[in-house]
């Protein structure tokens, strides 16, 4: 009983000591699996910078950009906008007021974002960059991330953040800050009031609402780099930039749009002399007319009504608001808020009294401080270039309070 199992364990054994060889030799000769194939990746999108010319509406002065991505199998271009905003969000007037407005990144078919400026005669002009694949895809995908609704939002600023700063905040990010670097170290001696009253000129009410209301932080001059919050200048600055390998940012330009409006205005020299001139007349009229105090006050009515509303509009963007180009503004000792006191005065005026004394103190008081601007404006190592306004309104100033702050004893105290 045990020689028939012991044998057919002996057999069994054999047999697949036999089958070894076989087995060996069939895995030896399969053929080896096939090495996968790199993948391919896709050619890389091209990049570029369209620049719209100024418009006709005041919002439209400064002009617009943005970055276009072409794909470069389909031909589609897509336009990443940073300049649009939303008027009907909740409380948008306010913010806009205290300067904390909401701006939105959005991307669209290059058409459609051009429509709007073939319908209005304002010009653009593309300029192509020459990147690198690799900072193409990553500016392509960085862009496609940001233009998500959860994304889009920034916080405006009229220098510091607006469509041109992120255009050029997002090319200096593709190329790993070089853009900052050639041009942080340059300046063409423009500041943000320069810029903005240039660009603002064919409105006088917009370059004097500028001048006006911008401290000594607009007074700085600018490098490159800072000018280039205007679309203008940033395409300008590209056309002098090398890209990461040293050649030429800009690869090719071509007109998109022809500029069938008014150009943009050109860069002019501003004199004050003729501001003085004005001044000086004026209180030469105000001086003729100190025996007509009636008519004086008539007329310095408005003018002090100007005066005090301006200067409490400088004073809310100084202590109120977040517009920090406003803040620290000089122009406060020339439009100062006392003149709003001053109003009861005119009127007392107008109906042939004179006014009481504290009316004699508030007058001597506005030309004080009109003539503190003056030293101010020679000593101070924060220059503020607002020599014009206070060439203006220092002479009007002493001279009505010269003329008003006598008594005149043809006429009761009121």
């Amino acid at each position: 009983m045990r020689w028939p199992l012991c044998r057919l364990l002996f057999l069994l054994m054999l047999g697949t000591l036999s089958s070894l060889p076989m087995a060996a030799l069939a895995q030896e000769s399969a053929p080896a699996p096939a090495a996968e194939a790199p993948a391919v990746e896709p050619p890389a999108p091209r990049i570029g910078i369209v620049t719209m010319q100024p418009g006709s509406i005041f919002f439209e002065r400064f002009g617009h950009d943005a970055i276009v991505v072409e794909d470069p199998v389909s031909g589609r271009a897509i336009s990443y906008n940073f300049g649009y905003f939303d008027p009907s969000e909740q409380d948008f007037i306010g913010r806009f007021i205290r300067g904390d407005m909401m701006y939105y990144l959005v991307a669209l078919p290059l058409e459609q974002d051009l429509s709007y400026y073939a319908e209005t005669g304002r010009g653009a002009n593309l300029q192509w960059l020459d990147l690198s694949p690799e900072q193409a895809r990553t500016l392509a995908a960085s862009l496609a991330e940001r233009a998500k609704p959860e994304n889009a939002r920034y916080r405006y600023d009229y220098y510091t953040a607006n469509c041109a700063t992120m255009v050029r905040d997002t090319i200096d990010e593709a190329l790993g800050g070089g853009l900052h670097a050639q041009l942080s170290g340059r300046s063409r001696g423009n500041t943000y009031r320069s810029e903005s009253v240039r660009l603002a000129s064919p409105a006088p009410w917009m370059w004097l609402g500028f001048d006006v209301g911008l401290g000594p932080y607009a007074d700085q001059p600018l490098s490159r780099w800072q000018e280039a919050f205007v679309p203008m200048r940033l395409a300008d600055a590209l056309r002098q930039v090398k890209n990461s390998e040293g050649r030429p940012l800009v690869q090719a330009e071509q007109e998109l749009l022809p500029h069938r409006i008014a150009p943009e205005p050109a860069e002019f020299a501003r004199r004050w002399w003729p501001w003085l001139l004005c001044g000086l007349v004026l209180a030469g009229g105000v001086i003729a007319l100190r025996h007509r105090r009636r008519v004086l006050g008539g007329l310095a009515l408005p003018l002090w009504l100007l005066c005090g509303i301006a200067g409490g509009l400088l004073t809310f963007l100084w202590g109120f608001s977040a517009h920090h180009a406003a803040w620290a503004n000089r122009n406060l000792l020339q439009l100062s808020p006392l003149c709003l006191l001053l109003l009861p005065g005119a009127i007392t005026l107008l109906r042939g009294h004179t006014p009481r004394a504290w009316f004699r103190v508030l007058l001597w008081s506005v030309a004080v401080l009109s003539g503190l601007g003056l030293v101010l404006h020679w000593l101070t190592l924060q220059p503020q270039i607002n020599l014009q306004w206070i060439v203006l309104l220092l002479p009007v100033h002493v001279a009505l309070a010269w003329v008003l702050g006598r008594r005149d004893p043809s006429v009761t105290a009121g």
